[in-house]
């Protein structure tokens, strides 16, 4: 039987693939790689009919500078059978401005195969060999060609998906087809192989994967921090690696599965980090559970509009529209072993109030009499300084608030101005006001082309769309990201938090900000809290203010991203600071001017919805 290797990253990157011959000394009749150097629009190819020489050719490979891509398709092991070089895999055929690979595993009725080729109208796509393989893949091109079409991603992956089945009527299939952006993979209904998938995460430095027939690894340091999907027919050892279903057919971007048909939907698949040993979970991700959509919500025009969010009581879809009522008490609390003579403090307790946030009525309470002077600072939070000049051994604030959170209709991108696409157009008094939120936090300039790397592998796979990016963002952070209280301190950097994989709200919060910022999106950081009687993976904040991000859509405003919980902000979410990043918009702060000594800080948070 045949093998074959797989492999996407989420950024460009050089595995080392070692082929190695058979024990016995057998032929093992034909390998190859086909890949597409620095992720242009040709790929390279490098085959042999024969196993001469194999492994000494793939070992060079890792050290040649144009043996870099975020797609790598490999036969690692023909039939035994003598291959003509025409006749080995993968293919490579120019299409629409760029060349596809393909690969075949099984075998197909070849004089059926025949008759579908000459009655097709494409029929300049003739093979160069004589193999079935070759047949299928002009077959698959010429559907491409019938359907208009010229790349993958503009082809609906169900339609694709139907292609495959229909080729896998005529014989035994797996298949395996790029256009070097996407990649598809089908395994055939009576394939006698067993496809194997598994989606890495970093750091990886020290991953080997080991089969009989070949073994890969990324060692080279500046791939250290790559996501790769891998689906293989070799057998590596790693016990839980998932397993490909007869007749599944499964679409690949840039280290992430953007489609399957076993559910028709949008597929997330996480681990824990295991360093190659699996771990890994099929998450199916409701299309309603996204955090946006550019769907266009058609509305009509004609008669007086309403444009308080509080007095819609309906969507675009008829749905009643409603609010929700909670009581929130925070309360901080300074213990000191020594008294303290004098303190000054900044506090931001008071939730915010708009469009769709009301406070119903809010208090605080500070158990040491001072000088308090309420304002409203640069950033449009409602703030108190307060200066202490009376002794004390502790201070307490408590705040509580009453505040309805209204349900926001859904976002409306008709309108050209309101921008769907990457990169976003400023207006250069747009840019000056947003520029506060645009520049990304002092980071080496290696770690931040590292980051943005990391940020353009997102843009990419969802083809520039702005929506899908951020959505993309927001789920892989909460995914790929472990929540580790403790982990982490204030000092700890986005760069820091990326290579480690691991923090807790306000951590995901900075990395999704400076990502965004990569990007060229305005993007600020919002404090408040979570009500976590809804189900939410991380739960950890119900004791605490939480963390998450907001971006500046161009006419339309601030939107929430919550990367802890892989969600968009919704009536759970109560604002009450924002700013730059979290000094702008702590809770609270201070400065202890005379004495103290040891301190000990306790905070309390308590949501709790109410029914009237």
């Amino acid at each position: 039987m045949s093998e074959f290797l797989a492999i996407s990253f989420d950024c460009m990157s050089s595995p080392s693939i070692h082929l190695r011959s058979p024990s016995d000394g057998s032929n093992n009749s034909g390998w190859g790689f086909g890949w597409y150097p620095n992720d242009e629009a040709g790929a390279s190819i490098l085959k042999d009919s024969s196993s001469k020489e194999a492994n000494e050719l793939a070992t060079a490979l890792s050290s040649w500078n144009n043996f870099r891509s975020t797609t790598f398709i490999c036969k690692v092991k023909g039939e035994l059978r003598r291959y003509t070089q025409q006749s080995s895999q993968p293919f490579c055929r120019s299409f629409g401005g760029r060349d596809w690979l393909f690969l075949h595993n099984g075998e197909l009725d070849k004089k059926a195969l025949t008759n579908i080729l000459e009655k097709d109208k494409s029929r300049f796509l003739e093979p160069l060999g004589n193999t079935d393989s070759e047949l299928a893949f002009c077959i698959f091109l010429a559907n491409v060609f019938n359907s208009g079409k010229k790349m993958l991603s503009e082809i609906p992956s169900a339609t694709i998906h139907h292609w495959f089945q229909e080729l896998n009527k005529l014989g035994t299939a797996d298949f395996v087809v790029s256009d070097g952006r996407q990649v598809a993979i089908f395994h055939g209904e009576t394939s006698n192989a067993t496809l194997s998938y598994a989606r890495i995460l970093p750091p990886n430095d020290d991953i080997v994967f080991s089969a009989s027939d070949v073994r890969f690894e990324l060692d080279d340091p500046s791939d250290s921090y790559r996501t790769m999907f891998v689906v293989t027919t070799c057998h590596f050892g790693q016990s839980n690696w998932s397993t490909m279903n007869p007749g599944q057919t499964l679409m690949l971007r840039q280290g992430a599965v953007q489609w399957s048909s076993e559910n028709d939907r949008l597929v997330g698949i996480s681990q824990s980090n295991v360093k190659g040993e699996g771990g890994f979970k099929m998450n199916i991700i409701e299309s309603k559970s996204l955090p946006f959509s550019a769907t266009t919500i058609a509305q009509a025009q004609s008669g007086p509009q309403v444009v308080n969010v509080k007095s819609i009581i309906k969507g675009a879809d008829g749905r009643p529209l409603t609010f929700r009522k909670y009581n929130v008490r925070h309360v901080t609390k300074y213990v000191y072993d020594k008294e303290v003579k004098r303190s000054s403090h900044v506090l931001r307790l008071q939730p915010v109030e708009d469009q769709i946030q009301e406070i119903v009525k809010s208090t605080l309470n500070i158990s040491v009499a001072g000088e308090r002077l309420e304002f409203e600072d640069v950033f449009g939070n409602q703030s108190m300084h307060l200066t202490l000049e009376n002794p004390y051994l502790s201070l307490e604030f408590a705040s509580e608030s009453e505040i309805k959170i209204y349900e926001r209709p859904l976002d409306d991108f008709s309108s050209n101005k309101r921008q769907v696409s990457i990169p976003l157009f400023w207006m250069p008094w747009q840019r000056q006001m947003m520029s506060p939120y645009l520049l990304p936090p002092e980071l080496p300039e290696t770690q931040l082309r590292e980051l943005t790397d990391f940020a353009m592998s997102f843009v990419e796979r969802n083809d520039y769309n702005l929506i899908e990016t951020l959505n993309d963002l927001n789920r892989r952070i909460f995914e790929d990201f472990n929540y580790v209280s403790g982990s982490t301190t204030l000092e700890t950097s986005p760069f820091d938090v990326y290579t480690n994989r691991k923090g807790v709200c306000q951590d995901f919060a900075n990395l999704f900000i400076c990502i965004t910022r990569l990007l060229n999106i305005p993007s600020r950081y919002r404090v408040g809290y979570l009500h976590t009687g809804s189900n939410y993976e991380n739960k950890e904040q119900a004791d605490a203010s939480h963390a998450w991000a907001e971006v500046y859509l161009p006419y339309i405003g601030w939107r929430g991203f919550d990367p802890t919980n892989g969600c968009a902000t919704n009536q759970d979410h109560i604002r009450v600071a924002c700013g730059r990043n979290y000094r702008d918009a702590t809770p609270t702060s201070g400065t202890i001017f005379k004495g103290g000594g040891r301190e000990l800080l306790s905070v309390e948070v308590k949501v709790t919805e109410l029914t009237t």
